[in-house]
């Protein structure tokens, strides 16, 4: 079978609400229709950071900041028309801007905030589950994560 690599990158957004909750940005892809976080490939030339703004803006309408890397890239291996996928995602940790998570490419058929314990029960795949739980940990050990840089 042949395989390829391919080199995604994405983020974790989230803001906190008046009450101090924190919310993270979900999507449902719209060819699988479960619920993922926002990520795509990075172009020729483009370094990880900026993929992953790029990727969380056209796939959840959300401008933000990037506060952190999360560690260690997700790794999995899908087929896809015969072909053995090698895929590795870096996420990273961010801050929201501005934007409208309604505004979002074809990609995605719904982006929703959502509590960030609900996004972990919501999430289809136990990688994405384990990149917010790891955002979630950093959060709490930052006093006000809306400074961070």
């Amino acid at each position: 079978m042949k395989s390829r690599d391919e080199v995604s990158a994405g983020g974790v957004v989230y803001r906190r609400t008046p009450t101090g909750e924190i919310e993270v940005l979900i999507c449902k892809a719209a060819s699988y229709h479960r619920w993922v976080l926002p990520k795509g490939l990075v172009n020729k030339g483009e370094d990880l950071p900026a993929a992953a703004l790029r990727e969380t803006e056209e796939e959840a309408g959300a401008k933000a900041r990037i506060v952190a890397a999360l560690e260690e890239p997700e790794r999995y291996i899908y087929v896809a028309k015969g072909v053995r996928v090698f895929k590795s995602v870096t996420y990273f940790l961010m801050a929201y801007e501005s934007g409208d998570e309604h505004v979002h490419d074809h990609e995605m058929e719904a982006v929703h905030w959502t509590p960030i314990d609900e996004a972990i029960d919501l999430l289809a795949y136990d990688g994405a589950k384990k990149i917010v739980r790891r955002a979630k940990a950093m959060l709490e050990t930052l006093a006000d994560p809306s400074e961070a840089e």
